[in-house]
């Protein structure tokens, strides 16, 4: 298994209030599979940060003190919405959705079955399904984290051989590793992993395994020519 794939590799868990949720070595993405159960043992639902007049909150949500969930936001449970983080106006929280401090998941951003550490922000028209956003995370407007494999099987991810490594559920989107920054209209494959502090330029499409620290662009060719006159 190469180190990419290992939690203590992708993200500084040492001030993340939910650490052991990625305890044992395992690889990031099996904490996805126990997310629910880990959720539902420590909720406390209610309210104890601003829920404004207008949002929908279900009744095994937990918003913590600071958080605050804006008009026309719908929030589905079991989530747990950690302290200082904002759901902002025309977000969709699906369920089995856990946010550390000072998140953000924001207008018509839909997120289901997903982490987000310390201050990972989906501000804008993004997709977060199946997937794990790192410490200081930033998504672009309109970024799309793909977790659905079009073909029948499970998700798989490329290791360091090139070779694929099994995952199991047909359902994984992208585990982006502390600081990641993905650019506005960037889409990442079913099983995308990218290491700590790499950029993706906009409108990018991006699979398989990206290394810490890389930069990956596409940059197509922009055409001109002379207006005709009319």
């Amino acid at each position: 298994m190469t180190a990419i794939f290992s939690s203590d590799d992708l993200f500084d868990l040492s001030g993340f209030e939910h650490r052991d949720l990625f305890a044992g070595g395992r690889p990031a993405w099996e904490a996805l599979k126990v997310l629910e159960a880990w959720i539902r043992e420590r909720i406390r639902p209610g309210v104890r940060g601003v829920v404004e007049p207008g949002a929908f909150v279900d009744k095994d949500v937990e918003v913590r003190e600071g958080a605050r969930v804006e008009a026309g936001a719908y929030v589905r449970g079991p989530t747990i919405i950690g302290e200082g983080t904002e759901v902002r106006n025309g977000a969709y929280v699906r369920g089995n959705v856990l946010t550390g401090r000072k998140c953000v998941i924001g207008h018509t951003t839909e997120a289901k079955t997903a982490i987000f550490l310390d201050e990972a922000k989906a501000a804008h028209f993004a997709y977060v399904g199946d997937s794990i956003l790192g410490g200081h995370v930033n998504l672009g407007a309109g970024t799309k984290l793909a977790n659905l494999k079009v073909v029948e099987g499970g998700v798989t991810v490329t290791g360091a051989d090139g070779k694929s490594i099994a995952t199991g559920p047909r359902k994984l989107g992208a585990i982006l590793g502390d600081h990641v920054e993905l650019g506005c209209n960037s889409v990442t494959a079913p099983g995308t992993v990218i290491g700590k502090r790499s950029i993706v330029y906009a409108l990018a499409s991006v699979r398989g395994t990206i290394p810490a620290d890389t930069i990956v662009s596409w940059k197509p060719a922009l055409q001109m020519r002379p207006r005709r006159e009319r």
